[in-house]
């Protein structure tokens, strides 16, 4: 099974080059991303990007904090293109879990990215409203685990266990750290990772020798002090 590259980006610029990768299998947004990126007006902004990323899935984020308005927020995002995933957080910034909200939007088929997973238990709430006939990605946040000390590993492969008979239905490797979590995220036959572009850059090297990566390190130190003109 082959796990999918997404790359982690809104930056207009970068989405048009990185389109053009063989190696890159669709993008993933948040409205964090789209405000580094300089959007000022959120509609005009993704259609921009749809202009340039017509084929390749994109998740653009509802930023809504009440069911209803989230809903709105949905239909409309959705309405912009065929190769949208619209992204729901599992929760929102009460606590409260958007159970009604995915459910109600993907028996509509609006398929959906539900985001902030942290715990197996949210993987089972979710994947219990979501209409099994319509595409949808569950977005585990992997790297921010980790950064708490606790390994997400356990968490990825029971919930790709629950959900490896049903094809439209795929595990995401969200929040990722570095380079390594690709080959994780391989083993565990995790549908999608989504990384930033510096990450899908350092994959190009995979398989490189060792010893030619030592000589390349010797070589940076040895240039950097000859730049400073280093003297002892």
């Amino acid at each position: 099974m082959k796990t999918k590259i997404f790359c982690d980006i809104a930056d207009y610029k970068t989405i048009k080059l990185f389109n053009k990768k063989k190696i890159v299998d669709g993008f993933t947004t948040n409205p964090s991303l789209m405000r580094l990126a300089g959007a000022k007006n959120y509609r005009e902004y993704c259609l921009k990007i749809l202009k340039i990323c017509k084929k390749k899935p994109i998740s653009f984020e509802v930023f809504a904090d009440n069911q209803k308005d989230m809903l709105t927020q949905a239909y409309k995002i959705n309405s912009w293109g065929k190769n949208i995933y619209v992204k729901i957080p599992v929760v929102n910034s009460k606590g409260k879990f958007m159970g009604s909200v995915i459910k109600e939007l993907s028996n509509k088929g609006v398929k959906l990215n539900i985001t902030a997973v942290y715990t197996y238990e949210q993987t089972k709430k979710i994947f219990k409203n979501l209409n099994k006939k319509t595409k949808s990605i569950i977005s585990i946040f992997a790297g921010r685990m980790a950064d708490s000390g606790k390994d997400p590993v356990p968490i990825f492969e029971k919930s790709i266990l629950l959900t490896k008979k049903f094809k439209n239905i795929e595990i995401l490797w969200a929040s990722t750290r570095e380079a390594y979590n690709y080959t994780q995220a391989k083993q565990l036959n995790c549908g999608i990772i989504t990384m930033p572009p510096k990450l899908i850059n350092q994959i190009s090297i995979f398989g490189k020798n060792f010893h030619a990566m030592t000589i390349d390190t010797v070589k940076g130190f040895l240039k950097d002090s000859k730049k400073s003109k280093f003297r002892i």
